[in-house]
């Protein structure tokens, strides 16, 4: 487990995976390969996957994103140095899997999520969310809590585009309704903007999760920046809040941002998860 890493070892490991030290050669060589998942009448998902002990560590993007970013890199290298299995994969309509961006909802990427802990996680996982990612791990240890050993959320997105369009005043809200579709500005799209179809906000609202007291007990820990300018900070409050498990802790970075893929943040990111396997290897 984590007791077997030093602290020198730990920096060693991430100045490998720093995107501003590069971390390429040794990449090349030990990156897993993309294999593709077929489902039944569904979009073949791309994942990537390390085996390895228990408990496992999965990794789930944020919306648009894919599972090449360098949060997902690092982990990878990481649990690799550790010795515990690592999978991370890319939702329908995302990266290398099949499907359209646009035709996606949450039901859609939650049973992408559901599918990979079913048949492709062995035992029990550290899920690992960004983002709407954050979302997709709290719905899916809902579902499974068999196979969530712990959760942790880096920018958690919880409920948060329903959220974020129905505090939008009543005269917004419905020129986007007569129009069909809310046109979100960002800094993480190409097109500098998402678009959003009023039929995915509507079955959006079906997977909200902070209108009542969360059903997961086992560990949590939130990491969130107080420079966030697409999640507010205070989203991982009301999760902390509303989760029953009594092991939950909230981390805010002062200058973190939404991504959270600076050096600093993924260091944390990796001391938490090594914690984590530290207290779950401990209590078997």
């Amino acid at each position: 487990n984590g007791t077997n890493v030093s602290p020198l070892q730990k920096d060693m490991i991430l100045d490998i995976v720093s995107p501003s030290r590069g971390y390429l050669l040794r990449d090349r060589r030990h990156k897993s390969t993309v294999q593709y998942a077929s489902r039944p009448d569904l979009p073949k998902l791309a994942y990537r996957r390390v085996k390895g002990k228990s408990p496992g560590v999965v990794f789930l993007p944020g919306y648009g994103s894919n599972m090449n970013g360098q949060k997902a890199e690092s982990l990878e290298e990481f649990c690799r140095s550790l010795g515990h299995s690592y999978l991370r994969f890319d939702y329908t309509g995302h990266g290398a899997s099949e499907g359209v961006l646009a035709e996606g909802t949450i039901g859609t990427w939650k049973k992408d999520v559901l599918f990979v802990l079913d048949e492709l996680a062995e035992g029990p996982q550290i899920l690992v969310g960004s983002s709407i990612g954050g979302w997709l791990m709290l719905l899916a240890a809902i579902a499974r809590p068999e196979k969530a050993a712990a959760l942790v959320g880096i920018s958690t997105a919880a409920d948060h585009l329903v959220t974020s369009f129905n505090s939008l005043p009543l005269e917004t809200r419905k020129e986007f309704q007569e129009k069909g579709e809310w046109t979100v500005p960002t800094k993480h799209s190409e097109e500098g903007h998402y678009k959003f179809s009023m039929d995915f906000l509507r079955e959006a609202e079906n997977h909200c999760v902070l209108q009542s007291p969360i059903p997961i007990t086992c560990p949590v820990r939130l990491i969130h920046g107080l420079k966030d300018e697409d999640v507010p900070w205070h989203i991982s409050m009301q999760v902390a809040e509303r989760i029953l498990s009594p092991d939950v802790d909230i981390i805010l970075r002062r200058h973190g941002q939404h991504r959270m893929s600076e050096k600093d943040d993924i260091k944390l990111m990796v001391y938490t998860i090594d914690d984590l396997i530290d207290k779950l290897t401990t209590l078997v």
